[in-house]
């Protein structure tokens, strides 16, 4: 059932709009995600918001209704609010006329099953959301099996994370561990680490990858640090034609991921 909130001071407002805080969203486990792409690829991948906002007294796109079908279908709530109080969840001036509100979905490494897909990619200490968003979307593209997040990185699930991701944020599937447990849990079974990094001259096209490959993409000002390189099996570099000495992080996930993907398919 739709009802309607119109008062910026309203207490179920109030507590959407935290969730754009990283403290929030944990508490709550809880995450907003926005724009009618982005919750459609949710629906199409079995997830229903336990809260749907959209904007008042305008006409649903037909996505739209299917979602808001599936949502009351599930017993979540909808509400009808103004252009302002959906610009003030969003953060942003121009927003999109239709929000989710879903529960956060991380698992433990524990649960991957690593024989789902031949590409992994993990990430350490990965600061921008945006680049985290682009390696989810990057993931759903070359059909990785999961985002492995390595120590202390930006949450998946903030706002800026989930735009970026376009949607993938609901296909990919996202743990998160401290390297020593990573590690540890990798050599309990196949797979080979793959790093990319700057101290090496192995070209990453030179690779014949092993399957599964894991893909470890390391911090976007500092790289990985020593040990963690020390721990791999293989590293690889891209070539740097011009002044600049590495790729953006996102950039750089996305070659690695294409290579492999590309090896798997002509062999």
């Amino acid at each position: 059932m739709r009802h309607q909130i119109t008062g910026f001071s309203n207490p179920t407002i109030k507590r959407l709009r935290s969730l754009r805080e990283k403290k929030h969203r944990k508490r709550e486990g809880l995450f907003l995600a926005e724009g009618l792409r982005i919750l459609t690829e949710a629906l199409e991948s079995g997830r229903t918001p336990k809260i749907l906002v959209v904007v008042e007294d305008t006409e649903l796109h037909p996505l739209a209704q299917k979602i808001e079908a599936a949502t009351i279908a599930d017993g979540g709530d909808v509400i009808e609010t103004s252009e302002a109080i959906i610009a003030k969840l969003s953060g942003k001036s121009n927003p999109q006329s239709i929000i989710g509100i879903y529960p956060d979905h991380p698992v433990a490494l524990e649960e991957l099953d690593r024989s789902k897909s031949n590409i992994w990619l993990v990430a350490q200490a990965l600061r921008d959301p945006g680049n985290l968003g682009t390696i989810l979307r990057t993931g759903d593209a070359v059909g990785a099996g999961g985002l492995i997040l390595i120590d202390d990185c930006v949450d998946p699930f903030s706002v800026e994370a989930v735009r970026a991701s376009m949607g993938a944020v609901f296909t990919q599937q996202i743990a998160q561990a401290r390297w020593p447990e990573f590690l540890s849990w990798l050599r309990d079974g196949p797979g080979e680490l793959v790093g990319t990094s700057l101290n090496t001259d192995m070209d990453y096209q030179s690779v014949q990858y092993q399957s599964p490959t894991f893909l470890l993409i390391g911090n976007e000002a500092q790289g990985l640090p020593e040990e963690y390189e020390a721990a791999c099996d293989t590293l690889v570099k891209m070539p740097m034609m011009g002044k600049a000495d590495s790729l953006n992080a996102a950039v750089a996930a996305s070659v690695m991921a294409y290579e492999v993907l590309n090896q798997g398919r002509h062999r």
